[in-house]
């Protein structure tokens, strides 16, 4: 196969996958956007919770039960545990607290960032990742490399990378 029908084949591909992924491009970078806030209280909603739970639960059994992040007992008031977000009454074993949450749309797209091989949505993210890559090698075959924008780009990669690079490491 010759460079020219190399070329446009890639710059076929290209194109049409290009125009498949800019859906999921644009849920990433969205959800990607997001997740850079994720210790703040960015686009998040105070949700209320009044649970019923087994009475007497150590302060581990809490946590498990709860799903708390970054759950903490600060001090035990005879059978009230209070903790950041909320109480729990050991006699009773009525939990009282406050969760901040994403939206649930925004809860959705940012799982998809995080999936695990234990979820589904890991096929979807392996899929997405090779597909960056094709786009990455085929950008090199879509111009001659005698070109000037052949050339070009090879400086604008370099500058990628070593701006990617710079972030890294200072």
């Amino acid at each position: 196969m010759s460079k020219a029908t190399r070329s446009y084949y890639f710059r076929i591909i290209h194109r049409y996958l290009g125009f498949f992924l800019a859906g999921i491009m644009a849920i990433y970078a969205i959800s990607g956007i997001v997740l850079v806030f994720r210790n703040t209280d960015f686009l998040k909603k105070e949700i209320h919770y009044e649970k019923t739970l087994a009475v007497n639960m150590t302060q581990p059994q809490l946590k498990e039960q709860l799903k708390v992040k970054g759950f903490k007992v600060n001090k035990v008031d005879g059978n009230i545990v209070h903790f950041k977000q909320g109480t729990y009454n050991s006699s009773t074993g009525v939990a009282d607290y406050k969760v901040k949450k994403l939206p649930m749309i925004m809860e959705k797209m940012t799982h998809l960032h995080k999936a695990t091989t234990n979820d589904p949505l890991y096929y979807l993210n392996i899929f997405f990742g090779c597909s960056l890559l094709f786009f990455v090698f085929s950008a090199f075959w879509m111009f001659l490399p005698s070109t000037d924008i052949f050339k070009k780009g090879l400086y604008f990669t370099l500058a990628g990378i070593i701006l990617t690079l710079a972030m890294l490491f200072i």
